[in-house]
């Protein structure tokens, strides 16, 4: 059985990074899968971005 609260944690980290954080992980990881992985995150929560403001009609 999985440590649920362990992940929540990573999962509240991972939320706080910055584009530039992201972009520093992206550049430093050491294989294509761990690059992918950073990458796929970081447009997940842009994604999110995105959706909240097209449901605020900012743009």
């Amino acid at each position: 059985m999985c440590d649920v609260k362990k992940y929540n944690e990573i999962y509240k980290d991972i939320k706080e990074l910055t584009q530039e954080d992201t972009m520093q992980l992206v550049l430093e990881a050491s294989t294509e899968e761990e690059k992918d992985f950073y990458i796929m995150i970081s447009d997940f929560f842009l994604q999110k971005k995105q959706k909240e403001c097209i449901a605020r009609n900012v743009f």
